[in-house]
């Protein structure tokens, strides 16, 4: 009889790929084009194109953990991601993934809805995409892919970032982890927190809202800002870290002076989570010269949009460190969301179908990659 050994394999967990092996396989890939001047990087938020005068910016982003209003989410999150280069987002394509049995006309209409509604709201126009209904989906999820342009002398990117420049941080953490937790979880939440609190928390998503185009622009419009970042899985220490990688550069950061939004602290402290490691969209990073910094934040306090100075970029020696009550670390991007963790955690365990794949059902095992 034949002795057939069944050899465990450690799959990863929910979220982003880890950042080694997404480096390693981004270092595979040729760059063939010499047009392309921003390619796949680990912490830039789109792709420079050129095109002459002016660059094509490029992006392309999922909505997995969100299920309510994603099509709203789909074009906020890729314009934010073509406005930190300093573009205005222009052009949006998107492909949508139903899920099969639970598909019907009033799902794709308000899906619709919401692109078209987030898309006036930004002047983006919807150009094309896919939609199909899904095998083995068990929830609505969109590809978002938005373009834009912007003249090569106003284009932002990240290894403009100089020593000494100071780290703002616009509105504060975690707009689009609130919202995305009080509406995915509100059932389990109004046992456990106040019904107001949840309601505002849901209103996060319009109030203050996801979006960080008007203020990346604004920034720019009054000064010569040298970087730009939408922080979003990972959360703010995850967007500081990919700031700093992308710069090839250092920062110290303090803790205390990272404004936690009050509903985010209490639906974290509720449901155990980090409010500096919740996806942040909605929150902008700017790096400025100092002495650019007093007409950002005037421009920016104007419209109405708060500003915190919460560190400096450093020199690459210095290592990424945050400063926490007057105690200093070093810190390293969050493996995991703190969105992805929680919903995880609440998955079915089945000690039969992990056998099956040849797999320790012990989960902790799954996670040592």
């Amino acid at each position: 009889m034949t002795d057939i050994r069944v050899t465990a394999k450690r799959f990863l967990p929910v979220g982003k790929l880890p950042l080694a092996l997404l480096n390693e396989q981004i270092g595979r890939i040729r760059r063939a084009d010499d047009r392309v001047v921003l390619g796949p990087r680990i912490g830039e938020d789109a792709a420079l194109i050129d095109f002459g005068d002016r660059f094509l910016v490029a992006k392309t982003d999922p909505i997995t953990f969100a299920t309510d209003r994603i099509g709203w989410y789909a074009v906020h999150i890729t314009a934010n991601d073509v406005a930190v280069m300093g573009a205005q987002p222009r052009w949006f394509l998107a492909a949508l993934l139903l899920p099969e049995g639970r598909t019907d006309a009033d799902l794709v209409a308000a899906i619709f809805a919401d692109i078209a509604a987030a898309g006036e709201q930004l002047g983006v126009t919807l150009i094309g995409g896919h939609t199909e209904i899904t095998a083995g989906l068990d929830r609505p999820i969109i590809v978002g892919q938005m373009l834009a342009e912007v003249e090569k002398a106003r284009a932002v990117s990240k290894d403009q970032a100089r020593v000494g420049d100071w780290i703002l941080l616009t509105k504060g953490v975690a707009i689009e982890g609130t919202a995305v937790l009080a509406r995915e979880r509100d059932a389990s939440l109004a046992q456990r927190v106040d019904a107001s609190i949840l309601e505002r928390a849901k209103a996060y998503l319009v109030n203050p809202g996801i979006s960080v185009v008007a203020d990346a622009l604004t920034a720019c419009s009054v000064a010569r800002v040298h970087a730009m970042h939408d922080p979003t899985e990972g959360g703010i220490l995850g967007g500081l870290w990919e700031l700093a990688a992308a710069a090839s550069l250092g920062m110290h950061v303090v803790a205390e002076r990272i404004p936690v939004l009050p509903e985010t602290r209490i639906l974290c402290q509720a449901l155990g989570l980090d409010p500096l490691r919740l996806i942040a969209s909605g929150a902008l990073l700017i790096v400025a010269p100092p002495a650019e910094c007093d007409r950002i934040i005037a421009a920016l306090s104007e419209r109405g949009t708060p500003v915190s100075i919460i560190g400096e970029m450093k020199d690459p020696a210095y290592g990424t460190k945050i400063e926490t009550n007057g105690h200093i670390e070093p810190f390293d991007p969050p493996e995991r969301d703190e969105i992805a963790r929680l919903f995880d955690s609440e998955q079915p365990r089945d000690p039969r179908a992990s056998e099956a794949r040849g797999v320790s059902a012990d989960r902790d095992d799954l996670k040592q990659m």
